[in-house]
């Protein structure tokens, strides 16, 4: 998947925000309004490339079918998930992200200093994780991930929208020194999931 909106997250997070930064970042690519943060995106799904989005366009994409099957809103819908056996999918550096394809296919993707580098996922692996946590058959493709966390002996697994899954790809680009990624990247990571939590306890699920 392509994704101007990531690129923009990646500008924001690892360079000083000069005003061209600024005004790029704060742009609806359907519109051209500005898009103060936080904003909503629009996967559109003939490039398989994600938007961000006004308020009015957000509003717009809302209601079901509105996109008229080329662009759907990205949900905010954010549940922590129990259960989902991690290990068999083959988590590297203890960080990776799983996205559906619109034919069942899945790509893992895990956040790198260079961005996020991917590979597919085994149909047979996929479907045995999914008998054991049957949540994940409900990811709708494109626009939610299946968010894995395993960095220093942490134990999280989360059903996303796709761009907090960037916005992390963002947090590792920014702060990674080294060879190793050096301290302040850990303790980035650990601040982005406690936030994850923390901004979302009131209405986050566990299941």
């Amino acid at each position: 998947m392509r994704s101007g909106a990531l690129d923009r997250a990646i500008r924001r997070a690892s360079a000083a925000a000069g005003p061209a930064a600024r005004e790029e970042a704060d742009t609806c690519g359907l519109c051209d309004a500005p898009a103060p943060e936080p904003h909503a995106h629009v996967l559109d799904e003939s490039k398989g490339e994600l938007l961000c989005a006004c308020r009015a366009c957000g509003l717009l994409f809302e209601r079901e079918g509105a996109g008229y099957g080329h662009y759907r809103l990205v949900p905010r819908r954010r549940e922590r998930l129990r259960g989902v056996p991690a290990a068999e999918l083959g988590v590297p550096v203890g960080l990776a992200f799983f996205t559906a394809g619109p034919d069942g296919s899945v790509t893992a993707r895990y956040p790198s200093p260079m961005g996020a580098t991917e590979w597919t996922v085994d149909p047979g692996t996929w479907a045995d994780v999914t008998a054991r946590a049957p949540r994940l058959a409900e990811l709708r493709p494109g626009v939610e991930a299946l968010l894995v966390n395993t960095v220093r002996g942490a134990d999280e697994q989360w059903l996303v929208p796709i761009d907090d899954c960037y916005r992390l790809v963002a947090v590792i680009r920014r702060s990674w020194t080294g060879l190793s990624g050096g301290d302040r990247v850990w303790d980035d990571i650990d601040a982005f999931f406690r936030d994850l939590t923390e901004t979302n306890s009131p209405g986050t699920k566990e299941h």
